[in-house]
């Protein structure tokens, strides 16, 4: 997948280069955020660029004790959970200000603000899920531009906020969540949703390749379902493609079986990557559902996280997500050996290193777009 994917991007350089070096001008060059993470990746070690691709959590509302957690780590993100969030917005604005060691190359913040059923925070009071189901269209595009404002305030840059799931039905998993209970009016409000949060916070698509078509809770078990790739496309698709389509940065991937397609969670499932990548044409961010999941199913193909998180980064997962407890011990992690383990994965051909590589430049690119102008010294680009 991945070999056939960079032999197209060398074609189309091939074809483009005599016009590039000919001065034309269709042919754009790099932006200076592309510039950049270019040059940064090229000063990296193997260490840190593995380091880049985890967004982990600590618990704590200490801004101290987050940034040390991040700085020995060297990570490329931090989702927050409710044991982050401190009692006002203030305060909260406060913390993450404090956490970015670059203002050039702010760190990836992320949180789960859906509104209604999951809210981080308490003084989000925009409609979410269900309720915006019953709301005219726009009201979608209006929660979330507010919802958005909110977060950007809170200086949290990432949302993984938008449910793109198409559930079964009343007393389905999810149901009191999604945003459409048919594929059509999912993906009008998932668009709707991207919209909104735009130029406040980065929007994140949950949970692909879809929860709705597969029945059952993902954090205890692997949901599985026979649907076929035709009738996923039809059924299940529509919003993700939707999403992509109106500018998301980020895709989550849901541990979920589709055995039609590939025997295992689709996110340690290299196919499942090629087809967002190659079929719904996304080039983001693609960020896993928590991997620790995976270790609660209980089912031994996932007892070792090292051994599963090597295959998650082998797949073409863009970042691994760990909600971690204050002793990650605790959940048989322990994260240098994590690092130096993907590292070595890298080193000995189980990952790819041009994949390790394209997917550190995706976060670079994302976190240099994110930085303030005044201090990346660029508009963008």
């Amino acid at each position: 997948m991945h070999a056939f994917r960079r032999a197209r991007r060398s074609l189309a350089l091939l074809v483009l280069l005599p016009l590039a070096l000919s001065g034309c001008s269709l042919v754009p060059g790099p932006t200076a955020v592309e510039l950049y993470a270019e040059t940064r990746l090229a000063g990296m070690t193997l260490s840190e660029k593995v380091s880049s691709l985890l967004m982990l959590h600590h618990p704590g509302t200490d801004a101290a004790a987050l940034r040390s957690f991040v700085d020995i780590h060297d990570l490329g993100g931090l989702i927050l959970m409710g044991d982050n969030v401190p009692g006002s917005m203030q305060q909260l604005s406060t913390m993450t200000a404090a956490l970015s060691a670059e203002p050039g190359l702010p760190l990836l913040i992320g949180i789960d603000q859906e509104g209604g059923a999951v809210s981080r925070i308490p003084s989000d009071v925009a409609p979410g899920g269900e309720a915006l189901r019953a709301l005219p269209l726009t009201a979608t595009t209006e929660s979330f531009a507010s919802r958005g404002s909110l977060l950007e305030q809170a200086g949290i840059n990432v949302n993984f906020g938008i449910v793109a799931d198409v559930p079964a039905g009343p007393g389905a998993f999810l149901y009191d969540r999604a945003l459409g209970t048919t594929a059509e009016s999912a993906a009008d409000r998932v668009a709707a949703a991207v919209a909104g949060e735009t130029g406040r916070v980065q929007s994140t698509l949950k949970h692909f390749p879809g929860h709705g078509a597969a029945a059952g809770d993902s954090h205890v078990s692997v949901p599985t379902t026979g649907m076929s790739y035709d009738d996923w496309l039809t059924d299940v698709a529509p919003p993700f493609t939707a999403g992509i389509d109106a500018g998301a940065g980020l895709v989550m991937f849901g541990h979920l079986e589709y055995g039609a397609v590939d025997a295992g969670p689709a996110s340690l499932s290299p196919e499942w990557h090629e087809i967002l990548r190659d079929e719904l044409d996304f080039d983001g961010v693609i960020i896993t559902d928590d991997m620790l999941m995976l270790k609660h199913t209980g089912l031994p193909q996932y007892a070792d996280p090292v051994a599963t998180a090597i295959a998650a980064l082998a797949a073409g997962n863009t970042m691994l997500l760990y909600v971690l407890p204050q002793i990650p011990a605790a959940e048989g992690i322990d994260i240098p050996t994590l690092i130096g383990a993907l590292a070595a994965a890298v080193a000995d051909g189980r990952i790819d290193e041009q994949l390790v590589d394209d997917n550190a430049r995706r976060v670079l690119e994302l976190r240099r777009s994110l930085a303030d102008p005044d201090e990346s010294g660029t508009t963008g680009g």
